[in-house]
């Protein structure tokens, strides 16, 4: 029985990784601080089907105040490092203090402790680093350019990887993630603020005109891109996880609304600092080398986030 650690566990991918590690048969060992970044019940809720798994432990903790518990460590075959401070919007200002502490500090720590011990670790990066791109599709080894301060601290972590692996040997591949969606999405993300908006007939506001697009990518198919990456990928790569369906955010309103059976009023307001015009993975590299795609196109994938809330049309009832 493979055994894991996954930092982040009670997050929106991490705990989907965790119910699908579990599931396949793997032992998981979780840890997770429960910041304050969206209610903690969401994320308790989250882990109710690993909890039910005698396979999970969970360690509430905090990676950012110092080691990782040597109790997380014992005989485990390697670590999805996925705890961060997630968006961009909250990274300016005064929230800056936090992303340094929760992504660079804390990706510190597991770095530290893995390369010690010889651990292998998948760390969890994001398209944020590119910042507006000069080419689309965008291939890894596109100069970084972030334009918001939570893509900075992303890519200082995966220097800060990159730089354990040349001090200590640590074994490290970088997954850039490509705006993930589906069930268990955070509540400030753009698809379940929709859906919030959808079940209370309220109004959405669109930062921006509503013409900004990103690739979307399921959440199903980056956590498969995930545990492929631990398994095949070789030390030291670094992959995009695009989904492949790169789509307008009006065009998302539009369609959510048409699979929830009601439109919805939009209002559209000032853009967001540091939100980027457009996203679009070349996955070129994680195809050939792990032999990944993307299986969930937008509709389906869609469709399955509101059913998960209750909010596609014929099952609310």
């Amino acid at each position: 029985m493979p055994r894991y650690l996954v930092t982040g566990c009670a997050g929106f991918i991490g705990s989907t990784l965790t119910d699908t590690l579990l599931a396949e048969g793997s032992e998981v060992r979780g840890i997770d601080s429960f910041t304050d970044y969206y209610p903690r019940e969401v994320k308790e809720a989250a882990l109710n089907g690993a909890r039910a798994n005698p396979s999970f432990t969970l360690l509430e903790h905090d990676l950012a105040t110092g080691a990782v518990p040597e109790s997380s460590l014992e005989g485990i075959d390697g670590i999805f490092h996925l705890a961060a401070r997630p968006g961009v919007r909250a990274s300016w200002g005064t929230g800056f203090d936090a992303y340094v502490s929760d992504n660079v500090l804390a990706t510190h720590a597991v770095a530290d402790a893995a390369g010690e011990r010889g651990i292998r670790v998948v760390f969890a990066s994001s398209s944020s680093i590119y910042g507006d791109a000069l080419a689309y599709p965008t291939p890894e080894d596109t100069t970084p350019s972030p334009i918001s301060p939570y893509g900075v601290t992303k890519l200082a972590c995966e220097h800060l990887v990159a730089a354990h692996g040349r001090f200590s040997g640590l074994e490290h591949v970088a997954l850039r993630y490509f705006t993930v969606y589906g069930p268990r999405q955070r509540p400030d993300m753009a698809f379940s603020r929709v859906i919030a908006a959808l079940a209370a007939g309220r109004e959405f506001e669109v930062y921006g005109d509503g013409s900004q697009s990103r690739d979307f990518t399921f959440v199903g198919d980056a956590v498969a891109a995930t545990i492929a990456a631990m398994r095949d990928a070789p030390a030291g790569a670094t992959y995009n996880v695009g989904g492949g369906s790169e789509a307008a955010l009006r065009d998302v309103v539009a369609l959510a609304g048409e699979l929830a059976g009601r439109p919805l009023n939009v209002r559209y307001g000032e853009p967001a600092p540091g939100d980027v015009k457009r996203t679009l993975a070349d996955t070129t590299r994680i195809r050939s080398e792990l032999g990944w795609h993307p299986r969930t196109d937008l509709r389906s994938g869609l469709a399955a986030q509101l059913e998960a809330a209750g909010a596609l049309a014929g099952s609310a009832g």
